[in-house]
């Protein structure tokens, strides 16, 4: 009797599943607010020339997104996750402990992390020690840029900047804080962490909302990814860091210090049951979309060379899944 209410229950509940599986016809996507403007604009030109809806894309921050991507298989959790860092090991067994087993990951290009202010504001030359000297916790604490170098702006130090959930306050911890703490002695660098006096101040997941901030305070720094400088360049301008300025043709190059890839991830058991997501994986990684002549470019995604770009676009048409030595 025991087995049959058990076998009945799990009947009951395959039907649920297969109800809610057509429950949904729009692709969900979450994640990075880095890659949310490529993967909007990808959205919309998917909607406009395809008989698909036009996906919804939500900004939710790479961590943020991660979590939400790794929840489970099922409508109610979303298709593809947006991140401006790698997946983290334990993020992918994560996924793996809620069902989903099979993920294809997918590099779309590359992004400047850039810090930057008003054009009304002085124009700032760092380094990434100085960098750290300004916002290491365990650091000098100075209050104004000139108490680290007199050649910098004897003005207050107040950086506007993502929080803990975002891939780029990942990625500038370890591009910036990490590596910039090997050149200084004056901060202890193992567990070298950001102040949270006031002087770094968070300012969530919308970059463009750094941005409008930076416009009302001239003297105030911002930390954001580099399409949104290149999208505001009428408006702010980035700081040059350890003498390279954050330019398109510097960050391809990787001469600019503080890049970084940009992903992302589709969850493939949703793939044949929320209509179109295989087809828009596969804009995304069209050379229409994010060639090296893409629409994207205009949009300041740092494309990769050619032949690294079709092999990702063949993994991603395959759906090659990820197999957990990707940290070895």
């Amino acid at each position: 009797m025991t087995l049959v209410k058990l076998t009945a229950t799990a009947l009951a509940l395959a039907a649920v599943s297969a109800t809610a599986a057509t429950a949904r016809d729009q692709i969900r996507i979450v994640g990075s607010s880095t890659v949310f403007p490529f993967s909007t604009a990808v959205a919309e030109q998917f909607g406009k020339t395809t008989d698909f809806a036009t996906p919804v894309v939500e900004s939710t921050g790479s961590g943020g997104g991660l979590k939400l991507f790794c929840s489970g298989v099922g409508t109610e959790h979303p298709d593809i996750t947006n991140a401006s860092r790698r997946m983290k090991e334990k993020e992918f067994k994560l996924c793996a402990d809620n069902g989903v087993t099979e993920v294809t990951e997918a590099v779309v290009g590359f992004d400047g992390i850039v810090v930057a202010n008003s054009k009304d504001g002085p124009r700032f030359e760092l380094t990434r020690a100085q960098l750290v000297e300004a916002l290491a916790a365990n650091g000098p604490l100075p209050t104004n840029w000139s108490e680290i170098d007199p050649s910098l702006p004897a003005i207050k130090i107040e950086v506007l900047g993502p929080p803990p959930s975002s891939g780029t306050r990942d990625a500038f911890e370890e591009l910036v804080m990490h590596e910039g703490c090997e050149d200084t002695d004056k901060v202890e660098c193992e567990g070298v962490t950001v102040r949270e006096d006031g002087v770094y101040v968070e300012a969530g997941e919308n970059d463009n909302l750094i941005v409008s901030k930076l416009e009302a305070n001239p003297n105030a720094l911002g930390i954001f990814g580099f399409s949104f400088l290149d999208q505001n360049a009428d408006k702010i301008q980035g700081a040059v860091v350890d003498g390279v300025e954050p330019t398109f043709e510097n960050i391809a190059d990787g001469e600019y210090p503080v890049s970084r890839s940009l992903y992302f991830y589709i969850k493939n058991a949703h793939v044949g049951v929320v209509p179109g997501l295989q087809e828009y994986a596969n804009e995304f990684l069209s050379d229409a979309a994010s060639g090296e002549e893409g629409y994207l470019i205009d949009k300041g995604l740092i494309p990769l060379a050619e032949d690294k770009h079709d092999e990702i676009a063949d993994n991603v048409a395959n759906l090659t899944p990820m197999t957990g030595n990707e940290w070895q």
